[in-house]
């Protein structure tokens, strides 16, 4: 039986890996002028960096700090502005080929296509789980922001399934597809937030001993 499934986790720990989840997933699921991820921004717009790269989860102070640094300054024209608006639809939307495209299975199937192979093992897992979709039924479920939500929802719901969640789904592409968004952002916001999700999701992966192994990625 593996190490995830027989160690139960605090709720520190637990309420840690929600918090990260919570905070990072709307960041990529909605720009700051469409949905409702605009509170979101506009908290991080208005965030005391010092004091909350003590308290981040995971992530070492200083450089939790330099991250929300780089996400606040990327904040400081406003949270419309177009430069941020329209970075987010350049990286994730289109219509030209997106450089960092927020789909696992875009990394991991041969095809490097959305709906791919990916996408389907997590859909068979979630249903194999009783775990339902948290946001819309438009989006693959293997978007890095449904997932990151999804973390945090088993994080507190059904945390003997995280392990096994983060170990087969997440962190199987997670860190290389942060890496090419790191390498593709032209505005810090997404710059920062794409190094910071990386260090929290590093982190959870120590803090819970995880053993991944990882796919050979097309792209």
């Amino acid at each position: 039986m593996s190490e995830e499934a027989t160690v139960p986790l605090s709720e520190d720990v637990r309420e840690a890996i929600a918090f990260v989840g919570e905070t990072l997933g709307p960041f990529y699921l909605q720009d700051p002028v469409k949905g409702d991820a605009g509170p979101a921004f506009a908290a991080m717009a208005a965030i005391d960096v010092a004091q909350a790269a003590v308290e981040w989860p995971f992530v070492d102070e200083a450089e939790a700090r330099c991250d929300l640094d780089l996400m606040r300054s990327g904040l400081a024209e406003g949270i419309d502005a177009d430069g941020l608006v329209w970075e987010y639809r350049r990286l994730f939307i289109g219509p030209a080929p997106k450089p960092a495209p927020p789909w696992g299975s875009v990394y991991t199937d041969r095809e490097c296509v959305v709906f791919g192979a990916t996408t389907l093992e997590l859909r068979a897992w979630m249903r194999s789980h009783g775990i339902a979709r948290q946001t819309d039924d438009k989006t693959p479920e293997d978007h890095v922001g449904l997932m990151l939500v999804l973390m945090a929802w088993i994080a507190r719901n059904q945390p003997q399934d995280l392990g096994e969640f983060l170990r087969l789904h997440l962190l199987t592409w997670s860190s290389h597809f942060l890496d090419q968004l790191i390498e593709a952002a032209g505005q810090p916001f997404y710059e920062g937030l794409a190094r910071l999700t990386k260090a929290s999701l590093e982190g959870i992966q120590a803090e819970l001993g995880l053993d991944v192994v990882y796919p050979r990625f097309y792209r």
